[in-house]
């Protein structure tokens, strides 16, 4: 049990020893005063449409999910670690968390995964995803020493799912509406339900939405709760602009709103110093060294900081 109450017991099982959870700062609040994680956004393409979201390239000073300062290629991916620990050494995780989804497009993904783990086998994997594709692919990423995936469930009732996204892309096949809502819930509770059983330390991301699902964010702990998932997240919407949301006026959420939500949360362990992080963030939570990355790119490479694939 750490200060502020939080049950740090770690599990132990043939897959996952104990998960390295004592130096991830994203799952351990007291780890992220010691180390450091790094972002490698090489996730181009993303399967659904979240009506919250929008992702842009070459935004070094703007920072939320789906936002990065360039793409780059698995091999590329190697480099950046390097060049983050030129800066701060202390990296324990390694993890895909965009600019897309992670299993949208998977090759890409596996191969970084791969590389990382030869180059670096003291640094743990990581990586985030809507859950469409989770279940397809854990196998795969169990093969590639992946211990740590988080999953952005935001409604486990398919009538307020609708509200959040416009369609979902499976198979090549375009869902809209309650059939995209319905499809996306079911591969997202199949797929949580399954990586917990083979051992995956999991954490739930809830976007928190003004008058579309903020009443429903309890509902949402307890099934993750029930799924035997490790942490439970709640990140205010922030309105960024082009997103459909913004665009209809739908208003951004704030700290405050995710206090008094999970304040009354129990039985699961409740995230609260997540910093809702770029898909190229790097170094301490408290301090992104992506910018100074990007401009160090800049130059050596006598170019602009931007998209580079």
């Amino acid at each position: 049990m750490n200060r502020d109450g939080i049950n740090l017991k770690l599990k132990s099982d043939k897959n996952d020893g104990r998960l390295q959870i004592e130096k991830h700062p994203c799952f351990n609040k007291e780890a992220a005063e010691l180390y450091g994680r790094v972002h490698l956004p090489v996730a181009k393409t993303c399967n659904i449409s979240c009506n919250y979201c929008h992702r842009d390239y070459d935004c070094p000073n703007e920072s939320r999910p789906g936002v990065t300062s360039s793409l780059i290629t698995p091999e590329d991916a190697v480099r950046r670690i390097y060049d983050v620990k030129k800066i701060f050494n202390v990296i324990s995780v390694a993890a895909v968390a965009g600019p897309g989804d992670s299993l949208a497009e998977p090759y890409d993904t596996m191969k970084t995964f791969e590389l990382v783990r030869a180059e670096f086998p003291e640094v743990a994997l990581c990586m985030s995803t809507n859950g469409l594709n989770l279940a397809d692919n854990l196998t795969e990423l169990e093969d590639r020493g992946v211990k740590f995936i988080t999953v952005t469930l935001n409604a486990v009732n398919i009538s307020i799912s609708r509200k959040i996204y416009r369609y979902v892309d499976y198979k090549g096949v375009v869902y809209t509406d309650k059939d995209a809502a319905g499809l996306l819930l079911e591969r997202q509770i199949e797929g949580i339900g399954k990586a917990v059983k083979m051992g995956f330390t999991i954490k739930i991301n809830s976007v928190l939405i003004p008058g579309i699902n903020d009443f429903h964010i309890k509902d949402v702990a307890e099934k993750a709760k029930k799924l035997g998932v490790y942490m439970f997240n709640v990140m205010p919407m922030i309105s960024a602009e082009k997103s459909y949301f913004y665009k209809i006026g739908v208003k951004g959420a704030n700290r405050k709103d995710v206090i008094n939500i999970t304040k009354g949360l129990s039985g699961i362990n409740v995230m609260e110093h997540c910093r809702q992080c770029r898909s190229d963030a790097a170094g301490p939570l408290n301090e992104d060294l992506s910018k100074k990355l990007c401009e160090s790119e800049v130059d050596e490479d006598a170019g602009e900081c931007g998209l580079r694939l």
